[in-house]
């Protein structure tokens, strides 16, 4: 129980963190969304050895399974960090801060929280009987419940052009459009790059 409570205790400090962003400006509570990212990476990690203990991740379907993990990691890793093309997020700012709406970002407006919960789901599945799966699954939802309050609150404050994004693209869930979308996008930001 103690790696489900150090989760979800991330997840307050994520909120908070969120909610300075626009109403305290607090230099220290600028720390907790790393705070809040350290608790769940630790609640994971222990999470994983008591599953390990327990003698989970043996065989080659756990193995086919944590290599999911993994990929899903490392597109939620993708996404949150190297997905924002830093000259059009940070640089060039004149108007206040615009949405970067290109790659997986046209896909849909929260596609970390997608990588989130498929890496749980992935995990957990090689984990069981352990509580991994479960313990993800409640945090995968309080990813969806902070995606969701980004969505209404934090980001419409913080982005200039946010309404615009939500009615063009979809919150979590890609359609059809919005899958040619981000393959258009793609597809230009590679004749860019041809261009150079």
């Amino acid at each position: 129980m103690i790696p489900l409570f150090m989760g979800a205790a991330g997840f307050i400090l994520y909120f908070l963190y969120d909610i300075n962003s626009f109403r305290w400006n607090r230099r220290v509570v600028r720390t907790f969304f790393a705070a809040g990212s350290l608790l769940i990476g630790l609640a994971t990690s222990l999470d994983f050895y008591k599953a390990w203990k327990a003698g989970a991740f043996q065989g080659g379907i756990d193995g086919v399974l944590l290599l999911s993990a993994a990929v899903s990691f490392a597109a939620l890793i993708y996404c949150l960090f190297f997905a924002l093309p830093f000259e059009k997020t940070y640089v060039e700012q004149e108007n206040g801060r615009t949405v970067y709406d290109g790659g997986v970002y046209a896909l849909c407006r929260h596609p970390g929280v997608l990588c989130f919960a498929a890496m749980y789901l992935f995990s957990g599945l090689a984990a069981l009987p352990e509580d991994l799966l479960l313990h993800g699954s409640i945090w995968s939802i309080l990813n969806v419940v902070y995606a969701w309050f980004q969505d209404r609150v934090t980001f419409p404050r913080t982005f200039c052009n946010y309404e615009s994004y939500q009615k063009r693209i979809p919150f979590l869930i890609p359609t059809k459009d919005s899958v040619y979308l981000a393959l258009d996008s793609w597809s230009s930001l590679r004749n860019e790059e041809d261009d150079r």
